[in-house]
């Protein structure tokens, strides 16, 4: 800590507030210039430091208490510096003083000190253990542990002494220390030194070990016999916030499996300190994938039967009387939560006398019938028997139960941190330790879903379900195996079916937490939590059913009194309908009118439908947009074209005020006629955007009302309102262009009529869009109103001649705008407009886009220039459709040095970074495919043309990413179809066949070696492939490739071996069918020996297409694969042994090339006879 970070939190020059100083301020300031005044040689300097030491200790300096109290940190250090050089060790009274005061002044005003005051002080404190009698060390440790307070890292000399070995707090920490207060306080000192503070460096990690090991062994022993329960609480929370300062913030670094399980197995038995009723053999490690007996139940209490939701009556609540040392925030710096005693305290009586009430109540439907309350130790939960006690001894309970709870919550976030911080990989390992599956017979084992379910604190039920969201987060990929569609085998219970039964688990639990939770803090983290398992879970593997129980019980809670509830239900409902959409089971709960999803009797009355908006029967009139949905029976027709409830429940959210103020954070904001909270309005439209994305066909019937929320968001002030309104339009406009894709094949009746797609694009167009466009105050609502404009449909803008301007203008200005967002999407806007049929063959258009991309392609940023390269693509692509559909009246009309400067900008981005190089390459084989004869013979065009070949040789043969090695493979290809490039003479032609031929046999990626050969079998002519040598060294490469098809280390690959073994075929094939005579003996020597075996092996099976193109489909269609049919393969073989019969040979080898061709015919006539067999 240095003065120049003292000034950030307290500052030097603090603007006092009008009126005199207080009295507080005064009392320092005359303290400290006494204090000051004094010198060590002094005849009362004892009784004057007394004095000084009690006054300055009886103000209180904390700003909560006295916020205009501007005393600068600076004097603070210098004041304890001085009074650290006025009291010798041998005066421990005043030692003692010394370090209380140290702590009194740094923990109410939260001082930041200088590097010299932290040294002095910690010396001090250090040389005070040493010199000073035991029963100061309290009063020291407690000063040393403020001192150090997240300046673990500054006390880097110090360290040693305090860690090392013999150090003095390890010494104090140890578990054979007798003293439980001083072991405590040393505990904390740790913590504070392992604490990090944002910004600072963190602290050594062999300094981090020696406390983890200290923290771990700490909560590893048993309480001694002769130690107070509630003291020994405190003890292991002190441990359990030093375990998570080291855990915090950074990756697992504290051993291998041994030490990791250890401590899961400790925080796990944590997690259940204090709770009644549970008595259960720890087992001191954790294992992953544990068997069932490392948790087996040595002794429980039966389970009672369920009771009554209500709590018994004969049961009073009672207010505690006992008095315990006060700790915490007044001793240990840091301490938080003190000021949340009264709420816990009252939740400790709370289930004191009979738990949280609703945990018994029955669910909805067929999984949430059943009660739950058996299942998992329910005695703990109904029994009152714990409560009936006299009133001290009931004071003394609840502090107990207050104090159990901590330790619970504690646990609970030092296991959080280790979630966080330990490999997911390594993590699963441990899933059934603390996520069950179903409960098959017996007790069920104690699982953080017991603690969801059944802890009476709502602080330790959130903290638990922190935990399970964290191991949900991100395991798409492990519970993506599980799959319970088809029956389990009897002999045993496949991995996949386990793992779906703890999915359905997760579902029941969390379903009954959400019907019983009255927090309404820890119900949004339930309905966070259901969010995260619904997002990673694979319900087109699991049996439907899962989540219409959800479905319908969420409609209970999108009025709920607390704002954060209703946005975090929105978030799950957001969830529901992304997950693998579209899915069958929320199509048809879409599809479901508003009043069939709720039926009499699937809930219990205090969760009926009418909110807490709609008391008392009465529903008001701004609503009706909501539940307009009429209650009498659909027909079919009429449900399917009935809009979504979700969706009109949404705009509502949106458009419609909101008719009560009764929310505690929104009741002074204005009338009825306020609109929704904004984060709830925010989520809204969220969810239509994932309800447009998923659901286009359900949503279409309301296309037009969609465009109007759209608009009316735009139309308002609030930019993030506005931001989403423009995502929601852009969605709209994606799901119209993918039903008018004809690879979809979506029926034209089913699409949405052009005529409404014109207008409605007209309208947007029209409207508040372009303001959004030009709003030079939020980038970011310009980068998305851009991306909106490139989602019109191609043929819809075609129509819109009056916009058509506007929108090309607008575009082409922001790409010169200083914000790179709005460069960026300006750029790739224009990137697909040049695609558009209607002004791909414009070349005023082509040529304003061309410059304007070139320009893009210098900027400094790399996100514009990956974009300017991908819109370079894409505009070389149109060039290439437009030389075959226009001819060459448009290869005329575009400039010569507009296309060389497009070839000289392709080939500088294909050095750039990948993200660049791989659109840069797709430019540069597109330009080669394009020039024409006149153009490549020019000087001005030799040297740039030769670059750009170079540069394509260069980037196959790089260890660049295999999608630019791929794309320029692909690029190479897409050159060689120019019948006009020099591949016989130029210079560059060998190496380019070199590099193809290298790829082809020893790329570990299949998909490059596709590309490659694909490439090498495009030349037309065998001129192309020049002298015999080249030739034969194609056929070789080829050979060999197509005998080593299937040798790869990585599973991922050989699912593209049959497309490779296709692709090669097919290039064989061709090369057989342009060879000449002189090409013979090297392809006669090939085929005649076992090399020639496993040819024809392949070749049969391409012939009559028994495999090729499943693994590769879409790799093959991008590159133009061949797509031809078994006849017509064969008819090209005829076709290529007829020419290879008529072959004469001639010059000095022509009695062995016509020996060899014999052989290359009759494996010919061999190959086409196995075919037609």
């Amino acid at each position: 800590c240095y003065n120049s970070e003292v000034s950030n939190m307290q500052p030097r020059g603090q603007i006092r507030s009008p009126g005199p100083p207080s009295d507080a301020e005064r009392q320092f300031i005359r303290c400290s210039a006494k204090l000051r005044a004094l010198r060590p040689d002094s005849s009362q300097l004892r009784d004057e430091l007394n004095l000084l030491f009690d006054q300055l200790l009886s103000e209180n300096y904390n700003r909560t208490f006295n916020p205009n109290i501007s005393i600068r940190p600076e004097d603070v250090c210098s004041l304890l510096k001085h009074a650290s050089s006025l009291v010798p060790l041998n005066q421990e009274h005043l030692v003692v003083k010394l370090c209380q005061l140290v702590h009194h002044l740094l923990n109410q005003l939260k001082v930041i000190m200088d590097e010299l005051t932290l040294d002095v002080l910690v010396n001090y404190t250090i040389r005070g253990l040493k010199v000073c009698s035991a029963w100061t060390h309290s009063d020291v440790l407690l000063a040393l542990s403020t001192i150090v307070y997240g300046n673990g890292p500054q006390c880097h000399q110090h360290l040693s002494d305090l860690l090392g070995e013999d150090g003095v707090l390890l010494v104090y920490s140890s578990p054979s220390q007798p003293d439980m207060e001083l072991r405590r306080v040393a505990l904390t000192c740790m913590a504070n030194i392992c604490l990090r503070i944002p910004g600072q460096p963190p602290l050594d990690d062999q300094y981090k070990s020696v406390c983890f090991r200290v923290f771990l062994k700490t909560l590893q022993s048993l309480r001694p016999p002769d130690t107070d329960e509630l003291f020994y609480c405190m003890l292991i929370q002190a441990a359990l916030k030093g375990l998570q300062s080291c855990l915090s913030g950074g990756k697992w670094k504290f051993g291998g499996g041994e030490e990791l399980g250890s401590a899961f197995a400790t925080l796990k038995r944590l997690m259940f300190q204090g709770t009644p009723g549970v008595s259960v053999e720890w087992p001191a490690v954790l294992y992953p994938a544990p068997l069932p007996q490392y948790e087996g139940l040595s002794s429980l209490k039966p389970p009672e039967p369920p009771k009554t939701t209500e709590p018994p009556k004969n049961n009073k609540k009672r207010k505690s009387r006992g008095k315990v040392k006060k700790m915490s925030a007044e001793e240990i710096k840091g301490n938080d939560g003190e000021e949340e005693d009264t709420e816990d305290m009252a939740v400790a009586q709370k289930a004191a006398t009979g738990g949280r009430g609703k945990e018994g109540s029955g669910g909805e439907g067929g999984s949430l019938s059943k009660p739950f309350a058996p299942s998992l130790y329910p005695s703990w939960k109904q029994s009152s028997s714990d409560s009936e006690f006299s009133d001290p001894e009931g004071g003394a309970q609840s502090k107990l139960r207050l104090y159990h709870g901590r330790v619970r919550q504690g646990a609970l976030y030092c296991l959080l941190a280790v979630v966080k911080g330990v490999e997911k990989r390594t993590l699963y390992g441990y899933w059934s330790s603390f996520i069950p599956e179903s409960p098959i017979g017996g007790p069920p084992p104690l699982t953080l879903l017991t603690i969801i379910l059944k802890d009476p604190s709502p602080k330790v039920r959130a903290c638990a379900l922190q935990v399970l969201s964290a191991m949900l987060d991100g395991s798409r990929q492990f519970l993506g195996v599980a799959e319970d569609t088809a029956s389990p085998r009897t002999s045993y219970t496949p991995f996949s079916f386990s793992l779906a039964t703890a999915i359905r688990e997760l579902h029941r639990a969390l379903s009954l937490a959400l019907l019983a939770e009255t927090s309404p803090q820890t119900l949004t983290q339930i309905i966070k939590c259901l969010a995260y398992l619904v997002a990673n879970a694979p319900y087109h593997r699991l049996k439907p059913g899962l989540l219409s129980p959800l479905w319908r019980q969420l409609r209970h809670y999108v009025r709920h009194r607390d704002v954060n509830v209703r946005v975090s239900v929105l978030t799950l409902y957001g969830a529901l309908v992304t997950t693998q959409a579209p899915l069958p089971e929320v199509q048809l709960l879409l599809r479901q009118p508003e009043n069939s999803s709720t039926g009499a009797g699937s809930f219990t009355p205090q969760d009926s439908t009418l909110s807490w908006r709609q008391r008392d029967g009465v529903s008001s009139p701004s609503r009706t947009p909501v539940t307009h949905s009429p209650h009498n029976p659909h027909t079919p027709r009429e449900e399917d074209s009935s809009p979504p409830w979700l969706l009109q429940l949404c705009v509502s959210l949106v458009t419609q005020p909101r008719e009560d103020q009764s929310d505690s954070e929104g009741a002074g904001s204005g009338g009825a006629a306020a609109l929704e909270h904004s984060p709830v309005r925010l989520e809204a439209l969220q969810v239509l955007s994932h309800l447009v994305r998923g659901y286009f066909t359900l949503c279409q019937p309301c296309l037009y009302e969609i465009g109007q929320v759209s608009a009316r968001c735009l139309s308002e002030t609030d930019p993030s309102i506005q931001l989403h309104g423009t995502k929601l339009l852009e969605e709209l406009g994606t799901g119209i262009i993918q039903q008018y894709r004809a690879e979809n094949n979506i029926p034209e009746s089913v699409r949405v009529p052009m005529s409404l797609v014109v207008q409605f694009w007209s309208d947007v167009l029209s409207g508040p869009l372009n303001a959004a466009l030009q709003n030079e105050q939020h980038p970011t609502l310009q980068t998305s109103a851009c991306d909106t404009l490139s989602s019109i449909l191609p043929q819809a803008f075609a129509q819109l001649p009056k916009t058509q301007l506007m929108c090309i203008t607008v575009l082409l200005g922001l790409t010169y705008s200083e914000n790179y967002l709005v460069k960026t999407a300006a750029v790739r806007a224009l990137g697909v407009y040049i695609l558009f049929p209607c002004l791909r063959e414009d070349v005023m258009f082509v040529a304003d886009t061309a410059n304007t991309i070139l320009a893009a392609l210098d900027d400094w940023s790399a996100n514009v220039r990956a974009k300017a390269a991908w819109s370079l693509g894409n505009l070389t692509d149109t060039l290439t459709v437009n030389m075959e559909s226009v001819g060459v009246d448009f290869q005329e009309e575009l400039s010569d040095m507009l296309l060389l400067k497009m070839l000289q900008a392709a080939t500088k981005a294909s050095a750039d970074k990948d993200r660049v190089k791989c659109h840069a390459v797709r430019a540069l084989g597109n330009l080669l495919h394009f020039l024409r004869q006149s153009q490549m013979t020019r000087s001005v065009f030799q040297r740039p043309l030769e670059d750009a070949v170079r540069a394509l040789v260069k980037t196959v043969k790089s260890e660049a990413t295999m999608k630019v090695r791929w794309n320029a493979c692909y690029a190479l290809g897409n050159a060689f179809r120019n019948p006009a490039l020099p591949l016989d003479s130029a210079p560059w032609s060998e190496d380019a066949f070199s590099a193809l031929c290298h790829v082809v046999t020893s790329c570990k990626n299949f998909k490059v070696r596709i590309k490659s050969a694909t490439a090498l079998a495009v030349p037309a002519q065998r001129s192309c492939y020049g002298d015999t040598e080249r030739f034969n060294c194609v056929w070789r490469s080829l050979a060999t490739a197509l005998e080593n098809s299937e040798d790869t280390n990585d599973f991922l690959e050989y699912r593209y071996s049959a497309s490779l073994r296709h692709t090669l075929s097919q290039a064989l094939l061709h090369l057989l069918s342009v060879c000449q005579a002189q090409d013979m003996p090297a392809i006669g020597a090939s085929l005649a020996g076992e090399e020639g075996k496993g040819i024809r092996v392949h070749l049969v099976k391409y012939l009559r297409a028994e495999e090729g193109g499943v693994g590769g489909a879409e790799e093959e269609k991008d590159v133009g694969a061949d797509s031809s049919n078994p006849q017509q393969r064969l008819r090209g073989l005829q076709q290529t042994l007829i020419r290879l019969k008529t072959l004469k040979a001639e010059g000095e080898r022509s009695q062995e090339e016509e020996s060899h061709k014999e052989v290359v015919v009759e494996f010919l006539e061999d190959l086409l006879k196995s075919c037609e067999e």
